[in-house]
């Protein structure tokens, strides 16, 4: 169980469950009315920290900069929502609905309640963060701030605010919004290899061979040749002819390698959110002269 020393350290700061995984943010702490010792802490969980969830913090420890509680980080987010009154108090009934969901006996709620820190017994416990005539109570952190500050208690601040004798100056809050972001999944992709057909068309040179017939005259250089036969015979002479054709084979090779990789963009998003906060102003009430005198002329053993 943490200190009210502690608390300072506990809230607005980060906490996790005992895997190490951060659960949220503390944002108020809840003492025993009877005892005066730190109860509850109320986490802002969900989506922007929507939901608000209650943990015992009997079994939670101050670890450097962040609280740990021996509850999973699932457990605390499906734990029970309760009501806390106008004043900041969790009843009874709402505190022992909480005891079974975690699992803790509220019959040795009871008997540590009973005696207190200096080993005095009190007359039993009462609900968290209520202010009584019986033990220092009320809700510290509320919009951020700790509520044993300056060594101030739970009653000496409830006086401070309802006027009951104390300082003569009054306490101004306000709730401050505090916004963050959560990482989800949005989208799948993915890259997919298939073949397609297409046609393709080149231009390629051939040629062929033609017959093309020749006819020179008898001269004294060819007389030899063209007397070499008979005088007069049938013959042949037959020539082979060729010609290119395209000829189409395909190779497979490899032209490029492709991959998918993920570039984060940062663009600003306006949140929206109410918050209250408490206004002080003077009041003045002046007499006017002619009552004043009137007053004054009434008042006995005057002339």
């Amino acid at each position: 169980m943490i200190t009210r020393e502690e608390i300072a350290n506990v809230l607005d700061h980060p906490v996790y469950d005992g895997d190490g995984n951060k659960i949220g943010d503390a944002k108020h702490v809840f003492f025993d009315d009877m005892t005066g010792r730190p109860e509850w802490v109320s986490v802002k969980t969900g989506m922007f920290g929507s939901n608000e969830s209650f943990i015992p913090i009997r079994d939670a420890a101050v670890v450097q900069d962040h609280l740990e509680v021996p509850y999973r980080k699932e457990q605390v987010k499906d734990a029970p929502n309760v009501d806390v009154d106008a004043g900041g108090h969790l009843s009874e009934s709402e505190e022992h609905r909480l005891y079974d969901y975690y699992g803790i006996n509220w019959d040795s709620v009871l008997s540590e309640a009973e005696r207190t820190d200096d080993g005095r017994f009190a007359a039993g416990p009462g609900p968290a963060g209520t202010a009584s005539a019986a033990g220092a109570a009320g809700t510290a952190g509320m919009a951020g701030t700790a509520g044993t500050a300056g060594g101030m208690t739970g009653r000496q601040e409830g006086a401070d605010r309802t006027g009951m004798p104390g300082d003569d100056a009054m306490t101004r809050s306000e709730e401050q919004m505090h916004v963050g972001v959560e990482r989800r999944e949005s989208g799948r992709a993915r890259l997919r290899k298939y073949v397609v057909t297409e046609e393709v068309q080149q231009t390629v040179p051939v040629s062929h061979e033609e017959v093309r017939v020749e006819r020179e005259p008898i001269t004294d250089a060819n007389r030899g040749d063209a007397l070499a036969g008979p005088e007069i015979s049938e013959a042949e002479h037959e020539v082979t002819l060729h010609e290119e054709r395209p000829v189409v084979e395909t190779e497979t090779v490899p032209v490029e390698r492709v991959r998918m990789v993920t570039e984060e963009h940062v663009e600003d998003e306006v949140v929206r959110g109410r918050v209250r906060k408490e206004r002080i102003e003077a009041e003045t009430e002046r007499f006017d002269d002619e009552s004043a005198r009137l007053d004054d002329e009434r008042r006995p053993g005057r002339e």
